[in-house]
Order: C-alpha cells, then sequence, then structure tokens
C-alpha cells in the first residue's frame, strides 16, 4: 500500500532541529532536492502499490534520494543509513520534515528500492532536468519557439558525442577449471540436502569422491605455468565428476526426494550448473574456446564476457552500455548483458536526439567503430556532419583547415571518455556490486544520473565563487588578481552569463 504525503515539506529554514539553528539554504543537498523534480514521477511510482492491501510504502523521495545518496558517497547499504542517521541535512533530502535520531528505514530496503525504481524510471529523471537546465541557458529558445509556430523547417543546432563501455560486475576472474570445481562442490553440498529425508530408505548415501575430485584440482590450480594438455586433462577429469554428481541427483529425485528440500538458491544454481556442463561439455570435445551465451559465473548466470580489446583489460565481465554526451550531460541509452556491435544504434540515438531537443545535432562525434557507410549516407541525408576522415585511400594533399576540423572533433570527444572516468574512479561504474540483473541496471543508471547532477551542482555553484553584487556584468568589479575576461569567458561556456542580453541566467 502506499500512502501520498499530504503535508507539503516545510523550506529549509523551517526544519525543525532539536538544537538551536537552522539548515542552511546554500548546501549541496538543499540545492539538489530542488533540482529533482520529485512530484513529476511520484505517481509512477505509486503504481507499483496497491491501494487498499499491504501496509504503507516508503515514499518516492525516500527511495529514490537514499539511492543518491549512497551513489553519491561511495558507501555501503549499511553505512548509507548511519550517514542519514547522523546527518539532518539527508534527512532534508530524502523528504523528513524533522530530525529524528532513529534511522527512517532498514538498510535492506534499499535492495527494494532498485527493483522499484528500475532504469527507465530512472533515465526518465535525468532526461528531464538536464532538458530542463539547456533550455534554460539555451539562447535561441525563443527563437526556435517562433519558427515552430510559423512552420519553418529548423536547423540542426549542438553536438551530440556517442560511444560505448563496459560495467564491471563482482566476480572473480572466470576459468574453465575454476568454473567446474564450484559447480562441483555445489552439486555435492545438494546431493546432501537431498539425501537427509531418505536416510532411512537409502542406507548408503551416494558416492561423489569429493575429497579426490579436490585433490585433482588442486594439483592443477596451484601451479604457476600449467600446459594445454595438463588443463585439458584436469577439466575432463572435472566433467567427468560434475557428470556424476548430476546422475546422482536424478536417482535420488527418482527414489523420492523432492527439490522442496532444497532453498531458492539452491534451485537456481543447479538449472545453471546443467547449462554450464552443455556449454563445457561442448567447447571440451570441440576443442574450442567459445560458445554462444556463455555461463562464467554460477552465482551471477546473466553476465557474459564483452570482448574489448583495451590494453590491459581485452576482455571484462559485466554489462556493455551504450552512452550519448550532450552538453557534458550523459545519457544512457541501452544496457545489454550480451556483446553488441553498437555503431548499430546511430540512428535510434540521433532520433532521440531530436526527439529530446526538438532538432537534429550539427555535428556527431565518434569513433571508427561508427563510421560506416549507412551511418555516414542517413546523416548527411539529414544535414548532419559526422566526424572523422572519409571513406576510402587517404588524400595525399589535405588542407590546413581539415587538419585543423579533424583535430577540434577528436579533442570534443574525448568529453565523453572523461564522463566515463569521473564515473568509474569518482564513482561505482568501475565494479557493480549489486547481483540481480534488474539492480544492477538500476545502480548504473543511478551513477549517470548522479553524475548530471553532480555537474548541475558545480554549475549552480560556480555562481557563488564570484564576489560580484550587481546584476550586469558590465558593472561588475574587478579586483587586481582576477583576470577578467578569462573569468567572463569560462561563466559564458558554463552558461551562466548571456552575453546577449548582458544579465545572469538562473540556473535554478
Amino acid at each position: 500500500m502506499y500512502r501520498k504525503e499530504e503535508q507539503p515539506l516545510p523550506p529549509p529554514e523551517k526544519f525543525e532541529l532539536p538544537f538551536e539553528g537552522k539548515l542552511s539554504p546554500n548546501n549541496r543537498w538543499v540545492i539538489m532536492a530542488e533540482l529533482i523534480p520529485w512530484d513529476d514521477f511520484e505517481e509512477e511510482y505509486t503504481k507499483l502499490f496497491s491501494a487498499e492491501k499491504g501496509a504503507p510504502a516508503k515514499l518516492f523521495r525516500m527511495a529514490l534520494g537514499t539511492l543518491i545518496i549512497k551513489e553519491k558517497l561511495g558507501t555501503s547499504d549499511r553505512e548509507t543509513i548511519e550517514q542519514i542517521r547522523e546527518n539532518p541535512y539527508l534527512q532534508y533530502f530524502i523528504g523528513l520534515n524533522c530530525y529524528q535520531q532513529e534511522p527512517p528505514l532498514e538498510s535492506s530496503m534499499l535492495v527494494h528500492f532498485k527493483k522499484r525504481i528500475d532504469g527507465e524510471l530512472i533515465n526518465k529523471i535525468n532526461k528531464k532536468i538536464v532538458k530542463r537546465e539547456i533550455d534554460k541557458s539555451d539562447k535561441e529558445v525563443k527563437k526556435k519557439d517562433c519558427l515552430q509556430e510559423k512552420g519553418e523547417k529548423i536547423k540542426n543546432k549542438g553536438k551530440l558525442i556517442l560511444d560505448a563501455t563496459c560495467a564491471p560486475a563482482d566476480i572473480k576472474y572466470p576459468t574453465d577449471l575454476g568454473i567446474l570445481n564450484k559447480a562441483r562442490i555445489e552439486t555435492e553440498r545438494i546431493i546432501d540436502n537431498l539425501y537427509k529425508p531418505l536416510r532411512v530408505k537409502l542406507r548408503k548415501k551416494p558416492r561423489t569422491s569429493r575429497k579426490i575430485a579436490r585433490k585433482e584440482y588442486l594439483k592443477v590450480a596451484k601451479k604457476r605455468k600449467v600446459s594445454y594438455q595438463e588443463r585439458r586433462k584436469a577439466i575432463g577429469k572435472q566433467l567427468k565428476y560434475l557428470k556424476k554428481n548430476l546422475g546422482n541427483i536424478e536417482d535420488l529425485i527418482q527414489a523420492g526426494a523432492s527439490l522442496e528440500n532444497l532453498s531458492k538458491r539452491q534451485k537456481n544454481c543447479l538449472e545453471t550448473i546443467k547449462k554450464v556442463y552443455e556449454q563445457q561439455q561442448s567447447m571440451w570435445e570441440n576443442k574450442t574456446q567459445s560458445v554462444p551465451q556463455r555461463i562464467v559465473s554460477l552465482t551471477q548466470p546473466h553476465i557474459r564476457p564483452i570482448v574489448r580489446g583495451k590494453a590491459g583489460k581485452p576482455i571484462e565481465f559485466g554489462a556493455k552500455l551504450s552512452v550519448s554526451c550532450v552538453d557534458n550531460y550523459v545519457f544512457l541509452y541501452k544496457i545489454s548483458w550480451e556483446n553488441f556491435n553498437e555503431s548499430c544504434h546511430l540512428k535510434e540515438q540521433v532520433e532521440k536526439y531530436k526527439e529530446t531537443f526538438g532538432y537534429y545535432p550539427e555535428s556527431v562525434h565518434v569513433d571508427k567503430i561508427y563510421r560506416t557507410r549507412e551511418n555516414r549516407n542517413w546523416c548527411k541525408e539529414r544535414g548532419i556532419r559526422i566526424s572523422g576522415p572519409k571513406l576510402g585511400r587517404p588524400p595525399k594533399n589535405v588542407s590546413e583547415e581539415e587538419k585543423k576540423q579533424a583535430h577540434s572533433d577528436e579533442c570534443f570527444r574525448n568529453a565523453i571518455e572523461g564522463k566515463f572516468g569521473q564515473a568509474k574512479r569518482r564513482f561505482s561504474l568501475n565494479l557493480v556490486m549489486t547481483k540481480l540483473p534488474e539492480t544492477s541496471i538500476t545502480s548504473i543508471a543511478i551513477t549517470f544520473f548522479v553524475v548530471n547532477l553532480s555537474k548541475l551542482l558545480r554549475q549552480f555553484l560556480s555562481l557563488f565563487l564570484s564576489l560580484f553584487t550587481n546584476n550586469r556584468t558590465r558593472e561588475l568589479i574587478k579586483p587586481p588578481f582576477i583576470n577578467f575576461d578569462y573569468t567572463l569567458n569560462n561563466f559564458y561556456v558554463l552558461k551562466l552569463i548571456d552575453l546577449s542580453e548582458n544579465s545572469w541566467s538562473k540556473v535554478a
């Protein structure tokens, strides 16, 4: 059951504290709370609950706010709840009316929040706040509206950057021998659980040879260098032990054992082990190293190897992402556990750009894999310039303008690499700790959402770096230690100053 909060939240100045003082309206958590349109998406969150049955659920602002705090601070679930309990600003951010010393929720609720708030809803919120801020700082908004009323064709505007990356999951580096050994151990535990209710009927427990199988595994696993013949022989032995255990499980079921004696985790693991055995047996017989939809983790069977070809990490294990970047804001377009060719999504991402902003981009900045003949022709028909050299043999004579344009395009495309670095170094994209596929997708979407929130926060707080008091930019005081032209140009690039109107733009 979901009950909407009827009483409006007080401003930060009226937030009740058990001690003297007031919340500062210039605090980063107060500013971020004003940037997020909580009420616009609460109705969509409410549809997940029954109107009459069940206990009252936590509010949407508390659910999303807790996930944002966890990602922003980079803490665990329990530490996140402790931070909220100790900090009044965090309690205001999640929608509480006054400070309370007791934790507002249990740490286990964060898993349920990630299941309820899916990646699609996070992307909608992300797109809305970014579009709102871009529209505020766009100089041509009024002209665009006039052209739309007249029915004239809108010119292409803006620059779009496209790229793909991988979000590695928190799993042990997979090897065929290690996966088979772990599968064998799990089947031995399943056999023990299935045999318990049949002790009277069956006097002897099925033989598993677990001690011998472990010695055979350690004999090869402890070696620093293993030859191909030794590894193949060890894999063949583990396959035989695993086949024997799966046969014993079938015999116990026929003898009267029930799968109800197993936990839900063991039932899912048993189905995964059967698929692993089929894949490993097929690769061992055909002497290959690849198979479609290859399983690399028993606990997270949805994870696939993603071949990236990067130095130091040719293969990563996790989700592959297709991302676009506009004005240093990132948008998550596609998440897939299977490897895909990102160049096939260029048209769809450009159409998404037009759907969001109302016009095509002036240029699309991509790497070599996107520059196919089909994509080039499609962009040319719509008046979109695609970065990079033309297809075919390179010309002998290249003008200085073309060299300068190519260098400028390549430098501009590096912005999305910086966003990937920020998401992986500062936030949790470099190692996704969640285990379920749906919670992992939500965690990845939250990361890019917080990256955009951090940029909006920096953009807003940069207004306070200036000691200027007047509203007009030409009347600003020029201290001797500040370069006026350098500062003015930086504010103009950040779109905090509109030189055409000669006034400050309201960011929030």
